[in-house]
């Protein structure tokens, strides 16, 4: 390929247990031609909270805790369990702030959990939770920006190692979940995470999408993105919360429930 070109991306496929992914389909700049149409666009750029207040709330890959945080304070959610992949003391050196958010969790009752695996959910000690996740059934099973960090700068590398990461948490929530219970994954719009065909992973360990909205950060107050490498400071940062991302439900096909 000549000087100067872009490298055409190659077409993802990742280990046995995933298909060979769909290109990545260009949105149409033509108007819906009917009144469906239309309302089911608008209702798809609603922002909309996907959980209630008493539900069993199990939240994956937590930053600063700041999430959970709003989702106690400001939405009455009483029943949450918030967990993180790096140890205690690994995330207050990244995220300092996450010491007050934490403190709150924990004088309100709600369950703060460290070293959890995303892939090894409700296995045992230490970090698949043991009986704390497995004890279950959840209502949600919440992951907010799923991401490996920054392995490598190959692309396909870097896409088939999330499209990894996202494949084994799905198979491990989908064990977890209550009759008629939801996994909520919201991403960042856009390459490269649209790359990661998250529908068709989704499809392929037995979860299909219910619906799929806006994600709204104005609506969980005091939540702040959290990025993977740790808080960023000065030039070059940059803040998640004001980025398009857009969140998907996957609710489980019916006959996942023994019914037709």
């Amino acid at each position: 390929m000549g000087k100067g070109k872009k490298t055409k991306l190659r077409k993802h496929q990742s280990q046995p247990y995933l298909k060979r992914l769909k290109p990545v389909q260009a949105l149409s700049s033509k108007k819906p031609t009917d009144k469906t149409t239309t309302k089911r666009l608008q209702a798809s750029q609603k922002p909309t909270v996907p959980f209630c207040p008493n539900d069993r709330i199990l939240l994956i890959g937590e930053g600063d805790f700041s999430f959970a945080h709003s989702l106690h304070l400001h939405h009455a959610c009483t029943a949450l369990t918030a967990t993180t992949l790096e140890t205690r003391n690994t995330l207050l050196a990244k995220y300092p702030q996450a010491a007050s958010h934490i403190n709150a969790l924990e004088l309100a009752a709600q369950k703060v959990l460290f070293s959890i695996d995303a892939t090894k959910l409700g296995l045992p000690l230490p970090t698949g939770g043991g009986p704390t996740i497995r004890k279950a059934p959840w209502d949600r099973i919440i992951f907010n920006f799923p991401h490996v960090g920054g392995l490598t700068k190959d692309v396909n590398r870097q896409v088939r190692a999330n499209q990894e990461l996202l494949v084994k948490f799905l198979e491990r929530a989908k064990v977890l979940l209550a009759p008629g219970a939801t996994v909520v994954v919201t991403v960042f719009e856009g390459e490269p995470y649209s790359l990661w065909n998250l529908r068709d992973l989704g499809r392929h360990v037995g979860l299909k999408v219910e619906r799929s909205f806006k994600f709204d950060a104005g609506l969980y107050e005091g939540y702040k993105h959290a990025r993977t490498l740790g808080n960023v400071n000065g030039v070059g940062g940059w803040k998640g919360e004001v980025r398009d991302a857009r969140t998907y439900v996957f609710g489980m096909e019916a006959k996942d429930f023994g019914t037709t």
